[in-house]
């Protein structure tokens, strides 16, 4: 049986005409009869386009040159920009940017049953479009024929490296240091096995935690070392599963001791967490985050909170600062500790931190049969379709959804809707500057004329 050959596609430049923007940030174009995804092109341009791709009912093509550009087109702040996939928009003034991710939200909204908030707030706009990434994984890869070492993301839409040696997108003691994390890998004996590097910052300290593949000679170890020293960066080695992260330098007195933390002035918190736990990406952000999610729940001492997918407490411990008994609940166990140390650590202890398997019915479980007053949900991209079945049985008057995907939250919206809620107000949240993701923020509240 043969193979199918891959269609040949064409070479020479085509003329697209914008008409609308994607989900995932490309222009959309039609040529006779067939859609056209144009990375790089916006509403309202005429741009010469290189076809990248092919199938039966649409054409993926690259923006090669701009004819006629929309205003809301503005010069990528980064050099990479047109070929690393890092970022989609930064083509695209933060102002159009922002309308995108709002204009997104309500569409799915509209898509999943008509449903609508009763008052859209401002968006919510980050306080540094760049240097505002503090957390990424960084992929690795020796490129035999040009004898270096690649260090970044991926490119647009496929999955070789992209040749880059600095990224004004991440913290810049990380985004700055590119080349020289290059150099060094390539000095390295394991220059070939060391598949990626993740990164992650604090306030006061920032880390690298490198995947090694083989356990590395004395020599590598040592130049892992100077480079943490020369840089002020914290060095972890990964020598297999996650649980084998373990810092190199500066030297570590045990487990407990590698951390990194931020503050949360506000709430007069330093919240503590290791290089591989996860947490919000953009500390401007996420400070806004919190204090809209705590005044839109507005607690009242005596009441009980729930807060689940609490993780190392973000939401928690802020929560519990406004009084009242808050119980935040984690499917991992490894972050359920790491809300009981935040908690200690900061003096709450009118807290709780329970494990669960939060993809089915736990309304049966010992710190759910009291009910709650007011919940806070922060699910992953999959959303809690289930869970908000449950949640009605809680009793609670409102319920905030914080959410890192517009579909899943415009889904689970129809669910609480159904079972006796009001959308009451949702706005958008700019965690991520010149990407297409979109992180949002809903108010939910107990339609007393309903029988739940």
């Amino acid at each position: 049986m043969s193979r199918r050959r891959r269609k040949v596609l064409p070479q020479e430049p085509v003329r697209c005409e914008i008409e609308s923007l994607g989900h995932d940030g490309r222009g959309i174009a039609r040529a006779d009869g067939k859609v056209q995804f144009v990375d790089g092109g916006l509403p309202g341009e005429t741009v010469m386009a290189k076809v990248v791709g092919s199938r039966s009912k649409f054409d993926e093509l690259r923006t090669l040159e701009v004819l006629e550009a929309a205003p809301d087109r503005q010069q990528p702040p980064c050099k990479f920009a047109d070929l690393c996939g890092g970022c989609s928009l930064q083509h695209m003034s933060a102002d159009a940017q922002i309308r995108f991710k709002e204009n997104t939200l309500r569409e799915h909204f509209a898509h999943f049953g008509g449903i609508e908030p009763e008052d859209w707030v401002e968006p919510m706009r980050s306080p540094d479009t760049l240097g505002y990434r503090r957390k990424a994984r960084l992929g690795v890869r020796y490129v035999k024929a040009r004898e270096s070492v690649l260090v970044g993301f991926r490119e647009k839409r496929n999955s070789f490296l992209t040749d880059i040696d600095e990224c004004v997108v991440l913290d810049p003691r990380i985004g700055e240091r590119i080349m020289p994390l290059r150099e060094l890998l390539h000095g390295m004996a394991a220059f070939d096995r060391i598949a990626q590097v993740e990164v992650a910052c604090g306030d006061d300290h920032a880390a690298m935690v490198f995947r090694n593949m083989d356990a590395l000679v004395p020599e590598d170890q040592e130049k892992l070392i100077a480079f943490g020293q020369i840089h002020d960066l914290h060095i972890y080695l990964q020598p297999k599963g996650p649980d084998t992260v373990h810092r190199i330098w500066p030297e570590s007195s045990g487990r407990d001791d590698e951390r990194l933390s931020y503050r949360m002035e506000e709430f007069d918190l330093t919240m503590q967490f290791h290089p591989m736990d996860f947490t919000q990406v953009n500390a401007g952000i996420n400070g806004k985050m919190v204090h809209r999610a705590v005044e839109w729940l507005d607690i009242q001492p005596g009441e009980r909170v729930l807060d689940l997918f609490c993780g190392l407490g973000n939401f928690t411990l802020p929560l519990a600062r406004k009084g009242g008994q808050v119980v935040g609940v984690e499917g991992d166990d490894a972050m359920v500790v790491r809300g009981r140390e935040n908690a200690k650590l900061n003096g709450l202890d009118n807290v709780e931190f329970f494990g669960a398997d939060l993809h089915g019915d736990f309304t049966d479980q010992s710190w759910a049969k009291e009910g709650f007053d007011k919940i806070l949900i922060d699910p992953p991209r999959s959303g809690a379709e289930d869970i908000c079945k449950y949640l009605t049985a809680f009793g609670a008057d409102q319920i905030v959804y914080v959410s890192c995907n517009p579909a899943t939250l415009a889904r689970d919206a129809g669910v609480m809707v159904n079972n006796g809620y009001r959308l009451v107000r949702a706005g958008v949240m700019d965690m991520f500057p010149h990407t297409t993701h979109v992180e949002s923020i809903a108010l939910f509240e107990r339609d007393k004329r309903k029988k739940v």
